[in-house]
């Protein structure tokens, strides 16, 4: 039988691996190329499109939850929350400029720093 790849030997089965485990990520790699397909960007898809774009996924979303766990630990709190990921989210200058128009749902607004009043109240009322 002419086929493709590795012949079997007999009595054993051919172990599959999947691109995932291939790249070494957590994002799976064929649901991404199956939304590639979908969402009709392109007639075509390379190979290594997926594998590129869930790389960068998991890079963005490991950085955000870095941060948002560190966060979670200033506020001395255990689990992360939407609050936290704003903050994060908010205070890292990159991560502000990507996701500038982003709206996080159930997280409120950053506080606003206060500018040293220069004179005192009674001064103001005179």
């Amino acid at each position: 039988m002419a086929g493709r790849g590795k012949a079997i030997r007999s009595g054993g089965s051919r172990k599959e691996t999947s691109r995932r485990s291939k790249a070494g990520l957590q994002f799976s790699v064929g649901r991404i190329a199956r939304f590639f397909k979908a969402w009709k960007y392109a007639a075509r898809v390379g190979a290594g499109a997926p594998v590129y774009l869930g790389a960068v996924l998991e890079y963005l979303a490991a950085e955000v939850l870095e941060l948002a766990g560190n966060a979670t630990r200033d506020n001395k709190k255990l689990i992360i929350v939407p609050r936290h990921i704003q903050l994060a989210v908010r205070n890292n200058e990159e991560l502000s400029r990507l996701l500038g128009t982003v709206t996080i749902a159930n997280c409120g607004v950053l506080p606003k720093k206060r500018a040293p009043s220069t004179g005192s109240k009674a001064s103001a009322e005179e």
